[in-house]
């Protein structure tokens, strides 16, 4: 295949799907990902698509978001990495609200294994990561199916989050910068995340490198409402990334970096110290802890014995106890 039969070959694939990783491309045109990463880097120069690192999709960033089976083929090893440092963050018997996401349905993966845990979600795939969990129960907000990325939106899921207070919200998104904090490419999603956002104490985001420094329509959490930053190790040549981190963590935002030897501690030649000290205590949305025993059981509209709506929820207290969040 001629370099210009593989590039409009790229280039449609991009269109076609929002965001492709170079994994992919390559395997459909039947070339290297060198290849592939070369040719994808002659179509950015003309304007055409956008390159992320592992991928490559539509150009701007502002128009168009991609589903699901896009975005989980993308930096599948880094979201591992951040989920698992993700989970250490949650303590028996937290309540915590988690969004949608590929970032986030990972975590919930691992949060099947905390015990007395109370996980309020608005995300398809995170209720059904947790559904099988035998100490944790799930409460599903209400709302319309958003089927790219099989989240519940609009204002039945944001009127169920009213009155509710939890520990702390894990968010993703589809973009993260200093200056403007987590951003999605969709209305309705940053709307719902929002809510997430104003039911909990703390905020901590989950973004691979490749977010960082983007900035997509819609902000969902504004930076200095970002407590803690959960990520992976930007390569050495991506500039972007590590003046992005060093922005956040100058502005009070605490980061977490996902690498080798991340579970015994930063890794080698780690340079945000800033960002993994303790910020100011500051207001946040809704903080509040949570007092009393477990969680209540089923009743009427209750949508099994660990499935239940969060207005269900809100009308009495969320059980369990808050833990601090744990220092890295």
């Amino acid at each position: 295949m001629f370099a210009a039969e593989r590039r409009q070959l790229i280039l449609e694939m991009v269109r076609a799907n929002g965001a492709v990783s170079l994994r992919e491309l390559a395997r459909v045109v039947q070339t290297s990902e060198v290849t592939v990463r070369r040719d994808v880097r002659a179509l950015e120069a003309e304007g055409l698509l956008d390159r992320r690192h592992g991928g490559a999709v539509l150009p701007g960033g502002f128009t168009r978001e991609s589903g699901f089976p896009q975005k989980s083929h993308l930096s599948t090893a880094e979201k591992t990495a951040i989920a698992d440092l993700a989970a250490g963050l949650v303590g028996e018997g937290e309540a915590i609200v988690v969004g949608a996401g590929t970032t986030t349905q990972e975590l919930a993966r691992r949060l099947a294994r905390v015990p007395g845990l109370t996980v309020v979600t608005n995300s398809l795939l995170v209720a059904q990561a947790l559904a099988h969990a035998n100490r944790v129960e799930v409460v599903m907000t209400g709302g319309t199916l958003r089927g790219s990325n099989y989240a519940l939106v609009g204002s039945g899921a944001e009127q169920s989050l009213q009155g509710l207070r939890v520990s702390r919200a894990f968010l993703s998104g589809s973009g993260l910068t200093a200056e403007r904090g987590l951003s999605t490419s969709n209305m309705l999603s940053a709307s719902v995340d929002r809510a997430l956002v104003q039911a909990a104490a703390e905020v901590v985001v989950l973004a691979d490198h490749t977010k960082l420094g983007s900035d997509t329509m819609f902000q969902t959490v504004p930076t200095e409402l970002i407590t803690r930053l959960v990520t992976d190790e930007p390569p050495a040549h991506d500039e972007r990334a590590a003046t992005e981190l060093q922005a956040l963590a100058d502005q009070g935002v605490e980061i977490t970096v996902a690498g080798p030897g991340a579970e015994s501690g930063p890794p080698a030649g780690e340079s945000l110290p800033q960002g993994r000290q303790t910020r100011p205590e500051m207001p946040l949305p809704g903080q509040r802890r949570t007092q009393g025993g477990g969680p209540g059981g089923g009743g009427p509209g209750a949508l099994g014995p660990q499935l239940r709506s969060a207005a269900a929820l809100a009308d009495g207290p969320v059980g369990g106890r808050v833990a601090d969040l744990r220092r890295r």
